[in-house]
């Protein structure tokens, strides 16, 4: 973590229990699902009014946005596109790595009600043999729900693991929310248009994002 960065966190509720957010002015560098609740089996369930900030550096705007993002992907997921997605901070998205390629390929290219399976993100990653290094990946996304790692499955159709609060049942929760479990739309299959991604910073080994 950058020595300078000072973060704020705000507590942000959910249906899936408190949601941690933690953001310097740079950007956002955690979201943490805590647990405490068993996801509903409808997750129409829309979240309770959130909890008011810690203390003043809670108000950094990339706080702000990623409550407004969460509130909005649990209660109006089609008014997504009109947000925008807070800046990333986290030193995973800082530095050029295996890991933040592939969480920004994520991020990228699989989109709301969609799924990937672990195979297929290593190849649209440029590394089609590195399928296992991609769950380790998955397991270190600072951002899930944003990042969103519960979209990638076993090529099997099977869930995969989980690492957040709550595994494989929150796994399939937010899947069973997006409307992509079971249906297993695939990127480019006609899913529904989803915002723009927070632009990846540079890397020396010229990595796009275009």
């Amino acid at each position: 973590m950058d020595a300078a960065c000072v973060l704020g966190r705000r507590m942000v509720a959910s249906p899936l229990g408190p949601i941690e957010v933690t953001a310097c002015e740079r950007g956002l560098h955690s979201i943490r699902l805590l647990g405490g609740k068993t996801p509903d089996a409808s997750p129409t369930e829309a979240p309770a009014a959130p909890e008011p900030p810690g203390s003043p550096a809670a108000t950094a705007e990339p706080l702000a946005q990623c409550e407004a993002w969460l509130h909005t992907y649990f209660q109006r997921p089609e008014a997504l596109r009109e947000l925008p997605m807070p800046a990333l901070h986290h030193p995973i998205f800082l530095r050029d790595s295996f890991t933040r390629r592939v969480l920004y390929k994520l991020l990228k290219a699989v989109s709301f009600g969609e799924v990937v399976s672990y195979q297929q993100l290593a190849a649209l990653a440029g590394s089609p043999r590195a399928a296992r290094a991609v769950g380790g990946a998955m397991r270190s996304n600072p951002v899930p729900i944003l990042v969103p790692c519960h979209r990638v499955v076993c090529s099997s159709g099977a869930l995969g693991n989980y690492s957040g609060a709550g595994g494989l049942a929150m796994k399939e929760w937010l899947l069973s929310h997006e409307g992509s479990w079971r249906g297993q739309r695939r990127p480019g299959q006609g899913a529904p248009a989803a915002p723009s991604p927070p632009a990846e910073p540079g890397s020396s080994r010229g990595e796009g994002h275009g």
